[in-house]
């Protein structure tokens, strides 16, 4: 079907008015109103940053995991990025998913954020390159990229409520430039976030109309982040176009009596369809016929060839661009009230799906390298396997390597690689491979997994999952591989929620027990109860109520040898979600014993590597972080192995900045982030010399916090002011002239390059791009990938400015000895600045400096330019 204006118009006119109103809000959490009228199918939405979820939270469904957003940024390979979103594209394809809910455009404004990992990078030039080339990968495969979220959405401590004070300049150059590059890159979707911008929120902002869909033109759809709409007729006289989840959202029918009472102009509702069934059109949703006969399969004509869909409630197999999909039937999922999740028949399978094809993973395991930052190296790395007979891999996250953040966007991928197995397969055969854990990191007890318990009725590993009436009865029950259950499938006549699981410990002592949820919780261990209370939610978040719940804990003496029955349970109640998590912790070791045999194995092999790292809880959606130390029994773990063996390597498994007080005492740093499920195999290409490290820090990092420019993240009195201006990031610490510890743009390879010149032309006209030429030269041993990062300055100028930005970059490569020219494109953007008064973009004339280097740090070359107005010859 075309997609016209005027066939959109056609279609438009078959809908009255109320029938236009309430098409616009969800029909489930996770999809759209159909609208058989116009052959108008459910469009399907998924979290996705790093993986595609999907419609459910259930382990069994399983998803490719990729490195997080901060990684993907650290790459600096746009290439790279577009091949990921393909791969993500594909992902959706498979699961049924429309809309892919990514990419995060907000930024790293301070080292504190909660969210960094799902975030780019502190820089608007760079986030929204990075940016941009998720987009067109996602959207080159027909998935829709949302660019998320609208705007100033930068922490996450009163994420729902707060009101952001940002100055207009840099409200335009720096937090809205990221959305501005999605939308030249053709982004489908922007969704609007929770907070508020200077006194409205930003579902009922102005900054939907303009400059998003005036001055930019986007014609895409603005979407509501999920429950950010909490006002009917506000909201829908803005850009907004579409509030989800539904069904009881402030929208439905609200908004239809608004429209039938003239509170809302029919007009704006008319704009919204159009772009919604635009939408709908792109993907293939639009267009639906039924065959003759009603109950047969129906033949789709829209986006990308026919597609056959059953009538009934079965699958849906879809050809439109890029193979056929998968998509469930039976209208998705319904949201329970105070729920929060889908409801109704179970949708999940009983068993996990193929995820991702040989190819896929290779692709996943080629970003673990190529976004692995070398922070330092004192002729460590790469390790030679040939010279090594024993290496001792240190640390709890080495075994259980974190590889993913908290919050909404967490999927379940079906095999993770940690490091220590990645490490142990580099070396099969060469090297012998110990494992210590040392000390425990800080942080609550995990959840329970399937290898330390069993289902008390099968026998088999994981927990049973029962779901009980009000008098106890069972409703349902099946196993299940974990005690992390975030969306329990809820029956009619559902009331308790119980997890049960026989505790096989391995270590005698006082374990630490726990349930997380919210309403009225128990837990009994063998017959015996250990705590019961009420426990209402502090807070209306849904990454706090539906994801990340807070725990409630007690301990109890478990022996080895003798199985122990833990039984978790919940009542549900309105409001507070029904997510449910049963955690165990055995006895922490000793540290002191703990670190001595850390430093016993280090000395002992040839060569050591310790992994370090934050846990779900210091890096998570719904929080803001208060410090940006691993804790003293990290620091003292790096400390022992280092002293015990010169040839050290410190993997830092985190998905932004943290405090590395040792970082001069090891023989390397190596930053891995949150690295997807290829974590192993992509880290251990790196360290044994197979890659080079191939990233460059997306963020500054500070060596202490309180040196960080910009820390404040917490409101007060509801507000949160951007008192620095332009200055976050690199730019802060230049204005502040501080030294952090490593810069923007640092990162290291295995070869070394000399910066010999930078070419700039003497002259360039307000508002054309710029072409800048670097020479460099490969003075190392080994061919290697080299980022030029290109910075601007201008001493001399009528309004505020860092006192130097960057402007671009490009990748080089060259083999030993060779001499290769970067040329690097400075769009005209990186020059304009926002004049308050005209309310226009303006370029001064007059003297400029462009650098040349490595860094935001270590720019070696410079040179001057003259602008000239842009009728100037």
């Amino acid at each position: 079907m075309g997609t016209s204006d005027e066939e959109i118009d056609r279609l438009l006119g078959k809908l009255t008015p109320r029938a236009r109103a309430l098409l616009l809000d969800g029909a489930t959490t996770w999809r759209t109103r159909a609208e058989p009228a116009l052959g108008l199918r459910e469009l399907v939405m998924s979290d996705g940053p790093a993986g595609v979820r999907g419609e459910a939270w259930d382990e069994r469904d399983t998803s490719v995991l990729l490195p997080s957003a901060s990684a993907l940024a650290a790459t600096w390979d746009e290439p790279l990025v577009e091949s990921l979103g393909g791969l993500l594209a594909a992902e959706a394809r498979r699961k049924g998913v429309d809309v892919l809910l990514a990419p995060t455009l907000n930024l790293h404004r301070s080292p504190l954020g909660g969210r960094h990992f799902e975030c780019f990078s502190e820089d608007p030039e760079l986030t929204g390159r990075i940016g941009a080339a998720f987009v067109r990968g996602v959207q080159a495969h027909g998935v829709a990229a949302t660019a998320k979220h609208y705007v100033a959405n930068d922490s996450e401590t009163d994420r729902l409520t707060v009101d952001v004070r940002v100055g207009e300049r840099a409200l335009r150059e720096v937090y809205l430039a990221p959305f501005e590059a999605a939308v030249a890159a053709g982004v489908r979707l922007v969704m609007a976030g929770y907070n508020a911008v200077d006194g409205t929120t930003m579902t009922a902002s102005d900054l939907l109309t303009d400059p998003l869909k005036g001055e930019w033109g986007f014609d895409g759809v603005v979407v509501s982040d999920w429950g950010a709409v909490r006002t009917t007729v506000d909201t829908a006289r803005a850009g907004l176009d579409v509030a989800m989840p539904g069904p009881d959202s402030p929208w439905g029918e609200a908004l239809a009596r608004a429209v039938a009472d003239g509170v809302v102009p029919e007009a704006a509702v008319d704009d919204k369809v159009r772009r919604l069934l635009r939408l709908a059109a792109w993907v293939g949703a639009l267009g639906e016929r039924e065959a003759p006969g009603g109950g047969g399969p129906r033949v789709v004509s829209g986006g990308g060839g026919p597609r056959e869909v059953p009538g009934g409630g079965g699958p849906r197999v879809v050809s439109g661009g890029g193979g056929p999909r998968e998509v469930p039937g039976g209208g998705g999922a319904r949201e329970a009230p105070g729920g929060g999740g889908p409801r109704g028949g179970d949708p999940h399978p009983s068993a996990p799906r193929p995820t991702v094809a040989p190819e896929g993973r290779a692709l996943a395991r080629r970003a673990v390298a190529a976004g692995s930052v070398l922070l330092a190296n004192r002729g460590v790395l790469p390790l030679d396997p040939a010279g090594l007979r024993t290496v001792a891999v240190i640390g709890a996250h080495a075994a259980r390597t974190r590889t993913q953040g908290g919050g909404s966007a967490g999927v379940f991928p079906l095999d993770e690689v940690s490091v220590l197995d990645g490490i142990r397969d580099a070396l099969r055969g060469q090297a012998r491979v110990v494992h210590v854990p040392g000390p425990r990191p800080d942080g609550p007890a995990p959840p329970l997994d399937h290898d330390a318990c069993t289902d008390p009725r099968s026998g088999l590993p994981g927990v049973l999952l029962r779901m009980l009436d009000a008098d106890g009865r069972e409703l349902y029950a099946e196993r299940r591989r974990g005690g992390r259950l975030l969306e329990p499938r809820l029956v009619p006549g559902a009331h308790t929620v119980e997890i049960s699981a026989r505790l096989r410990p391995r270590t005698a002592g006082r374990w630490t027990l726990g349930v997380a949820g919210f309403g009225r919780m128990s837990l009994v261990l063998d017959g015996r109860p250990l705590l019961a209370g009420d426990f209402p939610p502090p807070t209306d978040d849904p990454a706090v109520v539906h994801v990340n719940p807070p725990g409630q804990y007690a301990e109890a003496d478990l022996a080895v040898g003798q199985d122990a029955l833990l039984v978790a349970r919940r009542e549900l109640a309105p409001g507070t979600g029904r997510a449910t998590v049963v955690s165990a912790a055995p006895p922490a070791p000793d540290t002191a014993a703990s670190l001595a045999d850390a430093a016993r194995a280090a000395a002992a092999a040839d060569a050591a590597i310790v992994v370090v790292g934050t846990t779900e809880h210091g890096e998570c959606e719904g929080y803001d972080r208060t410090a940006l130390a691993l804790g003293g029994a990290q620091d003292a773990l790096v400390r022992a192995v280092a002293a015990g063996n010169p040839r050290t390597v410190a993997v830092v498994n985190s998905g932004g900045p943290v405090e590395l007080p040792w970082r001069d005492n090891v023989g390397a740093v190596l930053l891995a982030w949150f690295p997807g499920q290829e974590s192993g195999g992509g880290l251990a290409d790196v360290l044994f010399g197979h890659t080079e490290p191939g990233g460059r820090l997306p963020t500054t990092w500070p060596a202490v916090l309180a040196d960080a420019p910009v820390t404040r993240t917490r409101p007060a009195d509801g507000r949160l002011h951007y008192d620095e201006g332009l200055h976050i990031g690199h730019r802060g610490w230049l204005r502040h002239g501080r030294t952090p510890a490593y810069w923007f743009g640092h990162g290291l390879g295995y070869t070394a390059w000399a910066y010999e010149e930078l070419a700039v032309p003497p002259q360039a006209r307000a508002g054309d791009d710029l072409t800048v030429r670097v020479r460099v030269r490969n003075t190392g041993a080994r061919s290697g990938r080299e980022v030029v990062q290109v910075y601007l300055s201008r001493s001399e100028s009528a309004v505020e400015r860092p006192v130097r930005w960057f402007a671009g970059y490009a990748a080089v490569r060259a083999r030993p000895g060779e001499t290769v020219t970067a040329t690097v494109r400075v769009p005209a953007r990186a020059l304009r600045h926002w004049c308050v008064e005209e309310r226009a973009w303006r370029t001064e004339e007059g003297h400029w400096r462009v650098l040349a280097g490595r860094s935001a740090g270590e720019v070696p070359l410079a040179a001057d330019l003259e602008v000239r107005g842009p009728g100037a010859g």
